[in-house]
């Protein structure tokens, strides 16, 4: 055994003299508490260091919340050992990565909202307030160049479920043109949306997003930044008139990791354990993720000073390829709210892949702009689940 105490009435806890396994027992715990430590450490550092040459700090935003665990855990074996030293540092480490927590979990605390309700749009009560029935719905989704898990088409799939969900703004990424436009799905779907931007209308560099829309738009542009033209993954802008104001919309694709779905498997099934080859495919992998990691957070830099530019209300969403503790994160969503954070509940997950981890789709929003309802739908139309977040009307 460890250590064991010999306690008399009213006094402390007095440790009795370590055994041989005990002994290694209490190094394996100061081994972990020190690992535990640093990684936490950097992981907190993460969103403020650029990715170049430091691959290891977007690694350490992934397994951000396995980190946080880890820390409390130990934290609370220190406690239950009265060795206050360790106990106080992790403690310390818990309570600064608490301020962070409500970028991948919030307590539920006001009535659950459901599905229905939400595509319904019904005025319902949420914490003491009414949604209005004029909220503004809106939905990004990735939708994997419409291809369902067994490669065929989703299309007609895909449109119908969006139409059901009848969101008044549509944003989609990795948007197959041709595909959509050779189905008749696709001429239903665009009749409930007389504007758009981007999509099988305007072929290009912006043909693998595209925007739908029930209000008008006024003016569209892309910026790029990062990636070379044509690699299709530009952000897509347009001015939206909502009654008497207008709301600047950007819908994005940042750089892909580059990470496969053989690679997800890689790690999902545990293959990295038998595989002759591990070490150069994880060197590999780690090669990938690093140079896109660059990529991408020279693209979120020149987004984010063009949406920091826009003198309106701003709605930034989109398919982003990095986690709320990473310097993507950080850059995009500086001056702006997140819907998560907002209105959010319970641990969300976007991504279809990676134990169901994953949060990197994101609907952010500048002060203007109060997200009023926040929704994953449990969809498997492609590798991402679709984001809908309905908004308050403008407000000044």
């Amino acid at each position: 055994m460890s250590d064991y105490y010999e306690v008399s009435a009213g006094a402390r806890p007095r440790r009795r003299r370590r055994t041989l396994v005990g002994l290694l027992l209490h190094l394996l715990s100061v081994v972990c508490s020190v690992a535990v430590a640093v990684a936490m450490i950097l992981t907190l550092a993460a969103p403020y260091v650029r990715p170049e040459g430091t691959w290891f700090f977007p690694v350490l935003g992934l397994a951000a919340p396995a980190t946080y665990i880890a820390t409390v855990l130990l934290a609370l074996y220190w406690i239950v050992r009265w060795r206050w030293r360790w106990a106080s540092l992790l403690l310390l480490l818990a309570v600064v990565g608490l301020f962070k927590l409500s970028l991948f979990y919030k307590p539920e605390f006001r009535r659950h909202l459901s599905n229905e309700s939400l595509l319904l749009g019904e005025e319902i009560e949420l914490g003491g307030k009414a949604v209005p029935r004029d909220a503004i719905r809106l939905m990004t989704y990735n939708v994997r160049n419409f291809y369902a898990d067994d490669g065929s088409s989703s299309v007609p799939q895909l449109l119908r479920f969006v139409s059901e969900c009848d969101p008044d703004i549509v944003c989609m990424q990795e948007f197959n043109a041709s595909l959509a436009d050779g189905d008749a799905a696709y001429g239903l779907f665009r009749e409930s949306y007389p504007y758009t931007a981007g999509g099988a209308e305007e072929q290009g560099g912006t043909a693998s997003m595209a925007l739908f829309s029930k209000f008008r738009i006024l003016q569209r542009g892309v910026v790029r930044g990062g990636v070379p033209e044509g690699e299709g993954r530009e952000s897509l802008w347009a001015d939206l008139l909502l009654g008497d104001d207008t709301v600047r919309l950007f819908c994005n694709h940042l750089h892909s990791t580059a990470i496969t779905a053989d690679d997800n498997e890689f790690f999902v099934k545990h293959r990295y354990i038998s595989d002759t080859t591990r070490e150069e495919r994880i060197r590999s992998i780690v090669r990938r993720f690093s140079d896109n990691c660059a990529v991408r957070a020279e693209q979120a830099d020149s987004v984010a000073a063009f949406v920091a530019g826009a003198a309106r209300p701003r709605i930034v969403c989109g398919d982003f390829n990095d986690t709320p503790m990473s310097y993507v994160y950080r850059t995009m969503s500086r001056g702006l709210q997140d819907a998560f954070r907002a209105c959010g509940s319970g641990y969300s997950h976007t991504f279809r892949g990676f134990f169901n981890l994953l949060r990197i789709d994101f609907v952010l929003s500048s002060p203007e702009l109060e997200p009023i309802t926040y929704e994953v739908p449990e969809v498997e139309y492609s590798d991402h689940l679709p984001v809908v977040v309905q908004f308050a009307p403008v407000r000044r």
